[in-house]
């Protein structure tokens, strides 16, 4: 699915280098399917996804991963609210969802 976080999907979110790979906002087990179908993914080069060192990446960055959880859910919420939901609904949708909160 298309990314609903941003309409610039060949250039790095974080850094604006060119994408190599999507990062999934919400990850783990079986929470990227749910981000791919929620278009909860960001552009990202390799090095601020995974390769580059502990505090330039997201993954195995404790800090960066927190804060990755929570724009998908601020996001997912976002989007839900859109639809002409209530904040209360959007988040009780994310918990029926992801089964989590992150905010």
């Amino acid at each position: 699915m298309k990314s609903t976080v941003t309409e610039y999907d060949t250039i790095c979110f974080f850094c604006g280098g060119l994408k190599e790979c999507d990062h999934h906002l919400i990850f783990g087990n079986s929470l990227r399917v749910l981000a791919d179908q929620d278009g909860l993914i960001i552009p990202s080069c390799n090095k601020n996804h995974n390769m580059g060192s502990l505090l330039e990446r997201i993954h195995d960055n404790p800090a960066a991963e927190k804060l990755s959880r929570m724009l998908g859910q601020a996001i997912f919420e976002r989007n839900y609210c859109a639809q002409g939901h209530s904040l209360e609904e959007a988040k009780a949708a994310f918990m029926r969802r992801y089964k989590i909160n992150y905010l």
